[in-house]
């Protein structure tokens, strides 16, 4: 079978890492699958004009019920779905992309959510048949890259402190763009850092939005300049300094050098305004490091507080729940030993392989 598969495909997000996993469960069945940056097309006659032309596609399927899914409303072959997160968490509150969103739903021969909750929103807001929607996790694999220097990775992100296998590095993985927040727990974290120097974070992910990459920069890189002497401004400048001090921004990496990054790290965090499933979290969770989630439906749905991970619902409360995890050894070994063993028992990439085969073998079917 020749199959269009559409989604975002901005470079090392984790939707562009998703449907390059299930793209090569399609072909690992026999299939052809082409992969192609929703972005490209204009309207879904464009995409009815390359799905026609010869040899035909026989089969689409796309990731995001708005951005992808509306664009395969005049094909004339058969598609599936898979929701997105911001499709289910954000775009339904829109009336316009809601009725459109229906309408793909509609059409669809099948979609899939990533959780229960997805689904039960999803069956909410869009009026869809139940049976038309199965649940299926995302499938994880980590791999570390082996020759690997921390300390290096450190120091080129602006970590040139002494001792640097004392500090404790909280690690924001996430594409910089709004709906991931990375500038939420900046300030807190700063002050935390100027009562404890030890404590650090580093963000590091893709530059997707430009604006928001250079406000992020301009944040991290801030720098005071003193036109007076220091002691007559003590407070004031200590204050000032406390809100950037101890934040830090990394260059993007390979995959093999993120998740070795995120193996060295003390935890891992989340800041996101929405998620539909955090691969970032799944794969800290199967790396064996603790998790700090911003707690939203979609982290919710796989972080069980103080089970797999930690969910905080305020910068204030981050620092609360980050204090713990510094000072509860049993809380943090029982968090990494539950996040670990509840990514074998639920996120099983050959569980997944069989579902999009089998799902993919329906539209032949079709």
């Amino acid at each position: 079978m020749k199959l269009l598969f559409l989604a975002c495909l901005s470079p090392k997000t984790g939707n562009h890492t998703t449907a390059e996993r299930i793209r090569s469960h399609i072909e690992s069945a026999g299939h052809t699958c082409e992969l192609r940056d929703a972005a490209e097309f204009q309207s879904p006659a464009e995409v009815a004009n390359l799905v026609s032309q010869n040899p035909p596609f026989e089969g689409a399927l796309a990731i995001h019920l708005y951005r992808a899914g509306r664009l395969l409303l005049d094909i004339q072959v058969p598609f599936g779905v898979i929701f997105g997160g911001t499709d289910i968490n954000e775009d339904v509150k829109v009336e316009q992309k809601r009725v459109v969103m229906e309408q793909v739903l509609l059409k669809a021969r099948f979609a899939v959510a990533f959780t229960s909750k997805m689904k039960e929103e999803a069956e909410f807001f869009l009026l869809s048949q139940s049976s038309k929607i199965y649940v299926q996790p995302q499938g994880i694999q980590t791999e570390v890259k082996e020759k690997f220097c921390w300390t290096e990775f450190l120091r080129s992100s602006g970590v040139s402190m002494e001792h640097v296998d004392e500090l404790r590095v909280f690690l924001l993985v996430c594409g910089l763009r709004r709906v991931k927040d990375p500038l939420y727990l900046v300030e807190v974290f700063s002050e935390w850092h100027c009562e404890n120097p030890l404590n650090v974070l580093v963000i590091i992910g893709p530059k997707i939005d430009p604006a928001l990459t250079v406000e992020v920069g301009a944040v991290v890189q801030s720098i005071i300049h003193a036109s007076v002497s220091l002691e007559s401004r003590r407070t004031e400048l200590c204050h000032c300094f406390c809100r950037t001090a101890g934040v830090f921004m990394a260059q993007e990496r390979s995959q093999q050098e993120l998740h070795a990054a995120v193996k060295r790290c003390f935890a891992v965090v989340n800041s996101s305004v929405s998620e539909g499933m955090s691969a970032a979290i799944l794969e800290a969770m199967d790396l064996g490091v603790p998790v700090l989630a911003r707690d939203i439906p979609g982290n919710a749905a796989v972080v069980q507080h103080e089970f797999t991970g930690l969910l905080y619902s305020s910068p204030q409360e981050f620092v609360h729940q980050s204090q713990r995890l510094v000072a509860d050894h049993e809380l943090r070994e029982r968090v990494v030993r539950n996040g670990k063993l509840y990514v074998e028992e639920h996120h099983s990439l050959k569980q997944e392989r069989e579902t999009y085969q089998r799902l993919v073998d329906t539209l032949l079917r079709a």
